[in-house]
């Protein structure tokens, strides 16, 4: 099964869910969300759709990153204490909003997104295994979207090690692990790149030709547009 969708909500959640598959939600990874919204995006969901999302920036992120600005953090937070999968208890805290979070939205996948800062040092690559050798599995599979300089064959060794699904953008990279693929399409020069016909029916192409369960997601500024392009061209023989 392809499913095709979005990372956030280019225009309102009924008509979301009335032309795609699938919405990674974005807000989980600014900052903590109440039961009351995440239910709110539950709100009149199909059977069909399904949620995914972003851990919070709390696991991954440290403090001087500028994605905080847009965080309400719990007042006895300790800045220093966040983020590279440090041993704390910020750290503890943050992975249990996630899986609050999650159980709430039902989310089939969450997204571990690295900032390129975190790179494969003895260090981070020990926090990183202790993370994820302690966490909380079913009913989620778990993402691992490395950015920067990661050799392929650690990345390969930690998914297979922790049971991992290895995000990916699949026009830059093909993914080394996991039992379902999950793609993110970034935009080729950014955010605000558009896909190209000849892009879109490439990717479509290759989608055709997977045997696995993969998830789809457009991240960029005319995601809507292209995620419904390429839902097209898979319909087409």
């Amino acid at each position: 099964m392809i499913r095709v969708g979005v990372c956030g909500f280019p225009v309102s959640r009924i008509s979301l869910f009335q032309q795609l598959d699938v919405v990674e939600v974005q807000k989980t990874f600014y900052t903590p969300l109440s039961e009351k919204s995440l239910l709110n995006l539950r709100k009149d969901t199909p059977s069909s759709f399904v949620f995914t999302m972003k851990a919070f920036q709390g696991i991954t992120h440290p403090y001087t990153s500028p994605t905080y600005r847009r965080a309400k953090l719990p007042p006895h937070f300790i800045p220093q204490n966040l983020g590279f999968f440090q041993f704390t208890p910020e750290v503890e805290e943050s992975t249990r909003i996630t899986l609050q979070e999650a159980h709430i939205l039902q989310a089939k996948v969450i997204v571990i997104q690295c900032p390129p800062s975190f790179r494969p040092t003895a260090e981070n690559i020990a926090n990183l295994s202790r993370f994820f050798q302690n966490l909380e599995r079913n009913p989620f599979l778990w993402g691992f979207e490395p950015r920067g300089n990661w050799p392929l064959e650690t990345v390969q060794k930690i998914c297979e090690d922790f049971n991992l699904i290895h995000v990916v953008d699949p026009f830059y990279a093909s993914p080394t692990a996991g039992r379902i693929q999950y793609f993110r399409l970034h935009g080729r020069s950014g955010y605000h790149y558009c896909y190209t016909q000849e892009e879109i029916e490439a990717l479509a192409q290759k989608l055709k030709e997977t045997q696995k369960e993969t998830f789809c997601l457009f991240n960029n500024t005319f995601m809507l547009e292209n995620a419904l392009e390429l839902k097209r061209k898979l319909t087409e023989k």
